[in-house]
């Protein structure tokens, strides 16, 4: 069964610092992508970074450039989602998810991903 399971999330000034955490497990595909994804009150939910396996290529969106690293650590089974600089509009449930057998560039579309964690409210104060 594939699992994930997402940490790390709370309530931060702006300007300070989080890091989310997603444990992957029950699944051993070589190649996949994960993603982070979030979502506000009344708006769509957003790819925000993701992260291909396959030759580690990542997607950032524009808003979030510059401040956000995801990074994986395979030995854990674990993707991070640094976020620095945050901004009230950062406020959101963030949420990862796995795109199976995935090659090349990691899509943000969030359709396409194929298991979905429970999520992490972010929340940051002005």
């Amino acid at each position: 069964e594939v699992q994930l399971v997402e940490s790390g999330g709370g309530l931060v000034q702006a300007g300070g610092s989080l890091r989310l955490s997603c444990a992957a497990s029950g699944f051993t595909f070589d190649d996949y992508a994960i993603g982070w994804f979030r979502q506000a009150p009344g708006k769509e939910r957003e790819g925000v970074s993701c992260i291909s396996s396959s030759d580690g290529s990542t997607y950032y969106a524009d808003s979030v450039k510059g401040r956000f690293t995801i990074s994986s650590d395979n030995a854990k089974n674990t993707v991070y989602l640094q976020m620095n600089s945050l901004k009230p509009e950062d406020t959101a449930v963030y949420y990862c998810a796995a795109d199976l057998l995935q090659v090349g560039p990691p899509s943000s579309r969030p359709y396409e991903y194929d298991y979905w964690g429970q999520g992490t409210q972010v929340t940051v104060s002005s």
